[in-house]
């Protein structure tokens, strides 16, 4: 195994609210190896977009980093400058935001922006060239460059998102959710996209979502995020086949099926308040197979032995995986 890209060690960020602080990441954890690509998967307010944008350093103003460690390399980017950070996005991390309409410049073409990314690292040279070769290496043609994003289809102005994020050659890209709203053949095409692009750099990527299935198809590893933690994480296919906390197998449970008929199962109850959670473990209220010792002491952190991290009390016993 190489040694990883990016790794954080117990990340923790917060919200300052009118009505006191939101706790929305808590000690998270995970490394990401070049050329692996890891899937943050959990319910909205789960902490999964909260965690990649506190990796790029681009929280809102009510939000602060209370702790943790997040090394790029050698670089802590927790504790870079903001030249430095200027420096790193695009070079040496990227983001492909959700958003992608909102992200372009809309009184800008897709060349325009292209190149003031080059201008704003120094780069030179290349011209028109550079850039075709860049979109033709997501997917488009090089008169995209002299178009407009309102003149582009959703899945065309995505890939013009990576194709920005992957200009410089980073060694991470954050995807966050970047395909939440297109339809299923356009979703296909941007990850087969994004994987190309991947493998070309030999990049590392973390893909945030709240799709199971999209999960299942991307990542190489899966962390599962509830209520601000991890709380499972782990190779896809172990952790697919075995799920062991309940919340994990309910989300795969919700997963519709095409070899059976059968009605749609949710998970009942809704995420806890990021300002006064539960006591004990924060999925308690909602799990089927909580007990006393659920609601009175919170798990903590267990290995097992295919190097799965899960906080659950009965993460080791055959009933979680029921």
């Amino acid at each position: 195994m190489a040694d990883p890209v990016l790794s954080v060690r117990d990340l923790q960020v917060a919200f300052t609210t009118p009505r006191g602080l939101a706790r929305a990441v808590r000690g998270v954890s995970f490394t990401l190896a070049p050329g692996e690509r890891l899937g943050l998967v959990g319910e909205s307010g789960s902490g999964k977009t909260t965690t990649a944008l506190a990796l790029m350093r681009l929280l809102a103003p009510s939000a602060r980093i209370e702790g943790g460690q997040a090394r790029l390399d050698e670089t802590d980017l927790l504790a870079a400058t903001p030249a430095q950070l200027r420096a790193l996005r695009f070079a040496r991390i990227a983001l492909v935001p959700q958003g992608a309409m909102n992200s372009l410049n809309p009184v800008l073409t897709c060349g325009a922006q292209i190149e003031d990314l080059f201008a704003a690292h120094g780069v030179r040279g290349g011209g028109s060239a550079r850039i075709a070769d860049l979109l033709a290496g997501v997917g488009l043609e090089a008169g995209v460059a002299r178009m407009y994003p309102h003149q582009l289809s959703g899945g065309m102005k995505q890939r013009v998102c990576i194709a920005l994020a992957i200009a410089l050659g980073p060694r991470v890209i954050l995807a966050d959710e970047p395909t939440s709203a297109l339809d299923v053949i356009v979703q296909k095409q941007v990850l087969r996209t994004l994987i190309a692009a991947q493998n070309r750099l030999g990049a590392g990527v973390i893909l945030v979502g709240h799709d199971m299935g999209l999960m299942a198809q991307f990542a190489h590893t899966v962390g599962v995020m509830y209520a601000g933690r991890l709380v499972e994480i782990g190779p896809v296919r172990a952790l697919f086949q075995d799920p062991r906390h309940p919340y994990t197998r309910m989300l795969i449970a919700s997963l519709p099926r095409f070899d059976r008929r059968r009605s749609f199962v949710g998970i009942p109850g809704v995420a806890p308040s990021l300002l006064d959670p539960p006591p004990g473990c924060p999925f308690h209220p909602r799990c089927p197979a909580a007990t006393p010792r659920c609601a009175a002491e919170a798990p903590g952190e267990q290995v097992l032995a295919d190097g799965r991290r899960v906080r659950c009390h009965y993460a080791t016993e055959p009933a979680i995986a029921a």
